[in-house]
């Protein structure tokens, strides 16, 4: 436990040492003017940083009138920096002042003491300060241990995403930015078999640690879901029977998703699909023409079992794309939901093949003036009439 006495009275320093040795506190620096104490904090005159370091001290005993520059305006310039505010600093003062000791406090100091220093009174307020720093470091390493986990987890959640396709008759690709650590949404495409691929997109209510917990489940049943039921209805009803298996008692707020499941045969020229509530999904064919994919049924974990359901399908001839997108694309084009939908359907027209670079610059580069509140996700799928050819 290191203390940094600031006094440019060296007695008023002796005094202080001595009560500390007898109080069992050895480690302790002086300092006889501000200046010196920002040499002890690693800062060079008047408080510039050389470097964002940890100073090794644990608290500050500031003489408030001293010399070139008072304690105040020392304690305010120390404040200015995020590795040197949490040292608690005590005011020694024998100002009796309320409005100095009012500005004191204002600037950043925990407590003061007054001289003639008494020793009871100096040392109820140093443990009192060394607690209170105790505490608080233990909430910092805490929240440093819990961010460090929460960052694995995203890696964690991050490597479920499946992987880019790009298969003669159809690709598959992504863009997904999440609002924090953990986030709430999710897609997986999956080969079935004689040219099929199941696809989904779906956005967990909320986001944070519960949302993606509870993405992390429905990633884990996914694979076995797709290939065992195949069929949308099936594949919607049966996640929402095992996501209702994930009842909480007392549980105060009602979890659900939104999904959008296709399933894409390259050699029928169809897409069969279920949209549980998501945004609707678009299609751009080789005509120029653009479908709507649009609600089919309530989204998934609200009740036991959804009730009316009603899978639909599409065909196509020649090239075109999918487009599947989360509430976070549409959050980033101005207007009402029909003008939202019309800037999506003119921005993602045009050619079928993946524009990662425009569709980026568009719906995913942030304001920085704007914390962004949703995840977003897109995913893009092209659809070609025939293989290609080596030219």
């Amino acid at each position: 436990m290191r203390i940094l006495i600031v006094d440019d009275n060296p007695t008023n320093v002796i005094i202080i040492r001595e009560i500390l040795k007898k109080e069992k506190y050895r480690d302790t620096l002086s300092a006889s003017s501000a200046l010196e104490m920002f040499e002890h904090l690693g800062l060079e005159d008047h408080g510039r940083a050389k470097c964002p370091r940890r100073a090794g001290i644990d608290l500050i005993l500031l003489d408030m009138m001293m010399p070139e520059m008072d304690g105040i305006e020392a304690c305010r310039i120390v404040q200015q920096y995020d590795h040197l505010k949490d040292i608690p600093i005590i005011m020694v003062t024998a100002v009796g002042d309320s409005k100095k000791l009012a500005e004191a406090l204002d600037a950043g100091a925990v407590d003061y003491v007054t001289k003639p220093i008494n020793k009871v009174e100096l040392m109820a307020r140093i443990r009192l300060a060394l607690r209170l720093k105790h505490e608080k470091d233990w909430h910092i390493e805490r929240e440093q241990r819990v961010q460090e986990e929460l960052r694995l987890a995203a890696k964690v959640q991050n490597a479920v995403l499946s992987s880019p396709i790009e298969d003669e008759l159809l690709e598959i690709h992504a863009l997904y930015q999440p609002s924090a650590e953990l986030a709430g949404d999710l897609y997986a495409w999956y080969p079935l078999g004689d040219g099929r691929y199941g696809v989904i997109l779906l956005d967990m209510m909320g986001h944070g640690i519960t949302s993606s917990l509870f993405c992390m489940f429905i990633a884990s049943v996914l694979k076995d879901t797709v290939t065992t039921y195949v069929e949308p209805e099936k594949v919607i009803q049966e996640l929402n029977r095992r996501f209702n298996q994930l009842h909480i008692e007392d549980q105060l707020i009602q979890y659900y998703f939104t999904a959008i499941y296709l399933v894409v045969d390259t050699r029928l020229k169809r897409v069969d699909y279920v949209n549980a509530g998501h945004p609707p999904a678009l299609f751009f064919g080789e005509d120029g023409s653009v479908q709507t994919l649009d609600q089919g049924c309530c989204p998934v974990g609200l009740f036991d079992r959804i009730d009316e359901m009603e899978p639909r399908s599409l065909h196509y001839e020649g090239d075109g794309h999918l487009v599947l997108y989360t509430d976070g694309i549409l959050e980033q084009v101005p207007g009402g939901h029909d003008e939202k939908l019309e800037d999506l359907k003119q921005h993602l027209s045009g050619p079928h093949h993946w524009r990662e670079n425009e569709v980026m610059e568009r719906y995913f580069v942030d304001d920085p003036s704007q914390e962004r509140e949703d995840d977003k996700c897109l995913v893009w799928i092209t659809l070609r009439e025939r293989e290609r050819t080596d030219s």
